[in-house]
């Protein structure tokens, strides 16, 4: 970090899946929303936010970028070709903003396909989070009885579902440490499905904060049809304030 400078913010958006379970003719994230894609929508969270120093969005090899529609960024967005599962994609990402960010600097990982995420939680995780050591992720706490499947399809055991959060995004954590994470997962052929995944394998703790349920990943087609509901709830409520 140059010394003086306090860690900026940055934002890194993982789009180069091909979202096979919505059985659409493109990515989940190129699928209209509204009168936008979702991925415009989740663009737009975090270059709308004035604490964000920069957005990379990570898109397939095969992506046309002159053909998708992204929001106007100012010199804020930039693109970056992606790998073949989500963490290779992110370590891509994490390369670029290398250099040209500090290594102490925040980076906030998020889904394409989560565009209903609250502009408030992404100001509390900032906030609760800026000064911690290790850096954390937005979760939500589980509703549900939760079953762990033994053999032959039969519960082994029923868990405390006290202490039993679903993991959403953004995911922060600084860049190098990330980096050196990812990289570490990698070396060992350990498969992680997000950053709070490796930061665990590295020995780190990241903190939990909790998020609203709205903040819902698309995945299946009446995904669709929930977030549209919550943004226009959302909008509703950016209204009345």
């Amino acid at each position: 970090m140059t010394e003086g400078r306090a860690p900026a913010l940055w934002a890194l958006i993982p789009a180069a899946g091909v979202g096979r379970r919505m059985g659409a003719e493109r990515p989940k994230q190129f699928l209209r929303l509204g009168s936008r894609s979702v991925l415009e929508h989740t663009l737009g969270i975090f270059l709308e936010h004035p604490a964000i120093r920069g957005v990379v969005l990570v898109v397939g090899s095969g992506v046309d970028s002159d053909a998708m529609e992204l929001p106007s960024a100012g010199g804020r967005l930039f693109l970056v070709t992606g790998g073949a599962e989500r963490a290779d994609s992110v370590r891509n990402g994490l390369e670029f903003l290398a250099g040209r960010a500090g290594p102490e600097d925040w980076v906030l990982v998020h889904d394409a396909a989560r565009p209903c995420l609250p502009p408030e939680d992404l100001d509390r995780l900032i906030s609760l989070l800026q000064h911690d050591p290790v850096g954390g992720l937005l979760a939500a706490p589980s509703s549900d009885t939760l079953k762990l499947a033994g053999t032959g399809e039969r519960v082994e055991r029923t868990l405390d579902r006290s202490s039993v959060w679903r993991a959403l995004t953004p995911q922060m954590f600084r860049l190098q440490a990330l980096r050196e994470a990812l990289d570490a997962a990698a070396a060992s052929g350990v498969a992680v499905t997000d950053e709070a995944s490796a930061m665990e394998f590295a020995g780190a703790h990241p903190r939990i904060v909790e998020g609203s349920p709205m903040n819902i990943k698309i995945t299946q087609p009446e995904d669709l049809e929930v977030a549209e509901i919550y943004l226009r709830r959302q909008q509703r409520l950016r209204n009345a304030g």
